[in-house]
């Protein structure tokens, strides 16, 4: 008789059974097909890329061609372009600049320009862009000197928010712009302008405006006469000057000062001389009772 061969189970084993299972799950699928390549080039990259030599050749090699890209003829700046602004802001601005033209567009920071440019005390906003050949246009909103602000250094050229915009070496250097005086001036610029239109009516010339106590302010006529105007309304108050000046000519009697800051109570304030008289035809008519 031949001998029994026991046959062999057909069944896989349970491992090869999971591992046949594992490798028909999508995720098996993905790695092969994307993972596998990936951790190719990456190792590679690495293999490449870890002799210092050829790390330091490959950054040259991208620089270089970022510099030929960058200082392409399209992308160079070589001339500067100031719009809107007087002369000597114009040579403020050049004076600042810090980049040497020709340079490349890709190395001027236009929003520190911008704001280096609006540092400056005469310039009020700046606009900075590149144009088509090369061109970059600074175009400039400058500040409007409106008055002097005479201070213990010297006089100050101011606009209407009160920003000192340059200096006056003396009065008849402006002698178009009025003229105000003492602390806090520069924070009420726009009431005093208003104030100094109302006076104008009053036919005389101005001196300016003196601030006192940074709460109000004196109106001072050319000949040193002052109006005190009250904290509170001084245009107003200035036209009750005009009306009282047109009805009873107040402003050609011998007066020092109108006192404005009680609007019910307007003083008049006489000057020496005249309080002399007054005391003496005060005195002779008593004497005459």
């Amino acid at each position: 008789m031949r001998p029994v061969i026991p046959r062999t189970d057909p069944a896989p084993s349970r491992l090869s059974y999971r591992l046949h299972r594992w490798m028909l799950t999508p995720l098996y699928r993905r790695f092969i097909r994307f993972g596998l390549p990936v951790l190719a080039v990456v190792g590679l990259c690495a293999g490449y890329l870890g002799d210092q030599a050829r790390r330091e050749a490959l950054i040259g090699q991208v620089a270089e061609i970022r510099r030929q890209i960058e200082t392409r003829p399209e992308f160079m700046v070589n001339l500067l372009a100031v719009e809107g602004a007087s002369l000597g802001v114009q040579e403020d601005i050049r004076e600042i600049f810090p980049y040497d033209l020709p340079a490349s567009s890709f190395d001027l920071d236009l929003d520190a320009i911008r704001a280096m440019i609006e540092e400056l005390p005469a310039v009020a906003r700046a606009s900075v862009r590149i144009r088509q050949g090369g061109v970059l246009t600074a175009e400039i909103t400058e500040r409007v000197p409106v008055a002097l602000w005479k201070t213990p250094d010297g006089l100050n050229v101011v606009d209407v928010e009160g920003v000192i915009i340059g200096v006056a070496p003396n009065r008849a250097a402006r002698p178009d712009l009025p003229v105000l005086a003492g602390a806090g001036a520069d924070q009420q610029v726009a009431e005093a302008l208003e104030t100094l239109v109302a006076a104008a009516a009053l036919g005389r010339d101005l001196r300016g405006l003196v601030r006192m106590g940074e709460r109000r302010w004196d109106l001072v006529l050319d000949d040193g006469r002052r109006i005190l105007l009250p904290e509170t309304d001084p245009v107003r108050a200035v036209e009750r000057v005009i009306v009282l000046n047109a009805a009873q000519d107040m402003l050609e009697r011998d007066v020092a000062a109108v006192d404005m800051r009680i609007a019910a109570r307007p003083t008049l304030r006489l000057n020496d001389y005249a309080m002399e008289e007054w005391w003496r035809t005060t005195k002779m008519s008593l004497g005459a009772e």
